[in-house]
């Protein structure tokens, strides 16, 4: 890397660096470093009436408090943090080779760095828990200073906030906000409360397949790709249900996969191309037991990732106390706009969107329109958790017709803070009927509709073979996250969300720069004085830059013969002077 592109920390870093390496130290030892020590359960077990405990720590340095010949630093571990004492005699028990303590640890060694420590635990005269150091280790240099988050009463000063910072640099966040990190641990909890709630009733967890010929379980864009050694085009998967009810047909009652998705739309608070879903299907069930199944796991899921089945969500409390309240969509929209939907055509809910105010286009059929107007005027009034059923059969074309309403289907939608968290079924096994629903969202596509399902032959021929009667059931892990977490951003509970790539300053190469007489070795400090593209030297002053350029071969010892005042007067010559 080029030292011109480098910050003065960081410039200091790696002169401690190449000092560490001078004075035989590894910077970034191979060796394993046994740990038998964390920060926090060091201070929850510690007693002051036992036996000093002995323990073998190692962290991350956090912040150091220099006195002379003993010193405090803290140290950040996977648990928390925790204060280290340090002393010279300790540390260098040899009183002629003190280098590890004054040179070291007082001036090589800076916050960010992984440090390994063995000593004993002690609680200061301060009244805090200690471990006081009899020896020191370096795992690892850092290069890049840490931004400083100050804290005082409670209260966080110049904290890593910025949002577009914190996605993209996720590993800082991590590092300096403490908090986040809890968010990624109850994401954790909530797969194994799942896994556990499904295996206890001897469902099997599965894989299937992520590239796909055919886009098939959802309405959605996907994203396109090609597989050069079979010479097709195949697509990120937007949905895994029609993969994971061929392995009902196939004899398993029971099946779940936590899946990544891809769905290539709009991105928002709530909306990411690339999202995790978790899907079930069991054999002879319909969707009102899937109901209560679901209501049951989503309680158990709270209390053992929160200890409770209440949330703080946008200033509400939600409960997921079971059980949960039912309405039929076309109830939920009578109430929510006072218009009874039951048998409209098309063109009646065409004129139904036009009085609500809705926008709507050409494209859209019933099931789309239908949607539309749920979307728009019912949704966001479901704060807690509500089981929206009995969708018309035009909105779902892998769900099997109500029993008692052949224009209906057997789905509920679970909507929770105004947003759909769970979709469910009594599955469509009718192979012929299946043919002519995925026939009618043919139909829907050569109007233009792009997120109308393809034709999946080989999923028709699968139900040809008989599928028993069976219940799937879909959850957004992302939204059910951000549920239990009290999160109000998709983002906030992905490590590393999709974003534009970052902004970088256009540079041209030093070739661009001959013609001007610019040596290719100024190249880089001629674009560090404000002048990245060789046509912004057109007019410069000549004398700031050439003063600019003594500035910087001083600072950074470039050790470059300054160009002649004449020389600089050249490079800055308008095209119409030369």
């Amino acid at each position: 890397m080029n030292v011109l592109e480098l910050s003065e920390q960081e410039i200091i870093r790696r002169g401690s660096l190449d000092r560490l390496r001078e004075m035989h130290i590894d910077p970034y030892p191979a060796a394993e470093y046994p740990v038998d020590g964390y920060a926090d359960e060091i201070k929850t077990q510690f007693k002051d009436d036992a036996e000093p405990r002995t323990v073998s720590i190692a962290g991350r340095i956090m912040s150091r408090r220099i006195m002379g010949k003993a010193s405090f630093m803290e140290l950040q571990d996977s648990t928390g943090r925790i204060q280290v004492y340090v002393t010279r005699d300790d540390i260098c028990p040899d009183p002629s080779d003190t280098e590890l303590y004054n040179t070291v640890f007082k001036k090589l060694l800076d916050i960010g760095d992984f440090v390994g420590i063995r000593g004993f635990v002690f609680r200061t005269q301060m009244g805090e828990i200690s471990v006081h150091a009899q020896e020191l280790t370096v795992l690892s240099k850092s290069l890049r200073p840490l931004p400083v988050v100050k804290e005082k009463d409670g209260v966080v000063y110049d904290g890593f906030t910025d949002p577009e910072q914190r996605y993209r640099q996720r590993y800082v966040d991590l590092v300096v906000n403490t908090d986040v990190k809890q968010i990624f641990i109850k994401r954790s909890k909530v797969y194994a409360s799942m896994r556990e709630f499904f295996n206890a009733r001897g469902y099997l967890e599965v894989e299937t397949p992520i590239l796909q010929s055919i886009p098939g379980g959802a309405a959605a864009r996907p994203f396109v790709t090609h597989h050069n050694a079979l010479d097709i085009d195949l697509y990120l998967r937007i949905a895994n249900e029609l993969y994971l009810k061929r392995l009902i047909v196939g004899g398993f009652e029971g099946v779940y996969e936590f899946s990544k998705d891809f769905r290539n739309e709009g991105m928002d608070r709530t909306h990411n191309p690339e999202f995790t879903a978790m899907e079930i299907y069991v054999a002879y069930k319909d969707y009102n037991w899937m109901m209560q199944f679901t209501e049951q796991m989503l309680e158990k899921v709270s209390r053992d990732v929160n200890g409770t089945t209440e949330v703080e969500v946008d200033g509400q409390t939600i409960s997921f106390k079971a059980p949960f309240r039912r309405v039929t969509m076309t109830d939920a929209i009578r109430e929510h706009t006072g218009i009874d939907i039951t048998g409209m055509d098309e063109e009646a809910l065409r004129a139904v969107c036009r009085q609500l105010e809705i926008e709507v286009d050409e494209t859209m059929g019933k099931g789309k329109l239908i949607d539309e107007i749920f979307g728009e005027k019912c949704e966001k009034h479901y704060i807690q958790p509500t089981f929206i059923t009995d969708y018309p059969i035009e909105m779902s074309p892998l769900c099997k017709r109500h029993r008692n309403n052949p224009e209906l289907t057997e789905r509920f939608e679970l909507m929770v803070n105004g947003k759909e968290l769970c979709n469910a079924y009594s599955e469509l096994n009718d192979p012929i009927d299946q043919l002519e629903r995925f026939q009618e969202q043919l139909r829907l596509s050569e109007k233009g509709d792009d997120e109308a399902m393809f034709i999946d032959m080989d999923f028709v021929r699968a139900l040809e073979y008989g599928m028993p009667p069976t219940s799937g059931m879909g959850i957004g892990i992302d939204r059910l996250v951000m549920l239990l977490t009290g999160q109000t951003t998709i983002q906030e509970v992905l490590f590393f969300p999709q974003m534009r790539p970052e902004k970088t300053v256009r540079k041209d190469a030093p070739e661009k720069y001959a013609p001007l007489g610019v040596p290719a070795e100024w190249v880089p400090a001629v674009q560090k004085a404000g002048y990245p593209t060789a046509d912004m030297l057109a007019g410069a002053n000549a004398q700031l830059l050439r003063r600019a350029l003594f500035d910087l071969n001083k600072k950074y010892a470039l050790g470059l013969e300054l160009p002649s005042p004449e020389a600089v007067e050249a490079w800055t010559r308008q095209p119409d002077e030369a």
